[in-house]
């Protein structure tokens, strides 16, 4: 079977990329997937892709021309290996956190075509982002292949220099969490000067929600889209003089986002 994808890894992110790829019309007989979760291989019997709980199971006469690795990186060492005898013609694409190229390499050889990719979670309803990087081996049709198995769930970005890999986990892989954290803060002071919990939850979320969207259909830089908010001498004003104060968001959040990265090159 040349040219077919295979897809090691089908949970939330796997499953969100194989969703992105059937939408955009991928036929299901172009896709076979390795998930060692029965549950979840019954899952994707129901879309008409072949599953298999690990590669022993797989076809006989596969030959693929992509190779996604959506494993969680503490299963990497137990999963890559499986794989190597398809490395002179494949190309490798890895999702996992920390797993560098040159881990790739170690286990696939150093000619071995490989994209890291750091998504985030918004993938799954097809609003994600993510970065790539590859490595010397990749050609660019193999880039442009690459990117559009990304662009299945949202948009993309490359970098060449892979050490800025650590950086971008902590800006947006991990910045859907500091997205949730703000609606639970703003709920919480919604809370704090006298609204029902559940009201102001529920304002939160949809003042974030549709900030998020006005700002996806703007033209408009989000300085300008603040401004637009902001009357002189009102009471956005009066919130954002705490917010961008000397100790306010910004600084917390550059706080926030080095100690990701740091915690990133650690892992690594």
């Amino acid at each position: 079977m040349p040219g077919s994808m295979l897809l090691v890894g089908a949970g939330k992110m796997g499953s969100a990329l194989l969703g992105g790829w059937l939408d955009r019309g991928t036929p299901a007989t172009d896709v076979h997937v390795v998930e060692p979760d029965a549950r979840a291989r019954a899952e994707i019997a129901r879309t008409g892709v072949a599953a298999s709980a690990d590669a022993s199971g797989l076809p006989a006469g596969l030959d693929p021309q992509t190779i996604v690795f959506a494993v969680k990186p503490q299963s990497m060492d137990a999963v890559v290996p499986a794989y190597a005898r398809f490395a002179s013609a494949a190309l490798f694409v890895s999702i996992a956190a920390g797993k560098t190229i040159a881990y790739f390499e170690g286990h696939l050889g150093r000619h071995a075509a490989i994209v890291r990719v750091m998504p985030n979670t918004p993938a799954a309803v097809g609003r994600g982002i993510s970065v790539l990087v590859a490595n010397a081996s990749t050609t660019a049709a193999q880039r442009d292949h690459a990117e559009a198995l990304l662009n299945a769930v949202g948009e993309t970005a490359w970098i060449e220099d892979e050490s800025l890999m650590d950086a971008v986990t902590a800006l947006s892989g991990s910045g859907p969490a500091y997205v949730f954290l703000l609606v639970e803060c703003m709920a919480a002071a919604g809370e704090a000067v006298g609204l029902e919990p559940a009201l102001a939850m529920r304002l939160a979320r949809a003042t974030v929600i549709g900030s998020g969207e006005l700002m996806r259909q703007s033209s408009d830089g989000a300085a300008v889209l603040r401004k637009n908010v902001t009357s002189p001498g009102g009471t956005t004003e009066a919130a954002l003089k705490v917010l961008m104060g000397k100790s306010g968001l910004e600084a917390l959040m550059k706080r926030a986002i080095r100690a990701a990265e740091k915690r990133g090159r650690e892992l690594a």
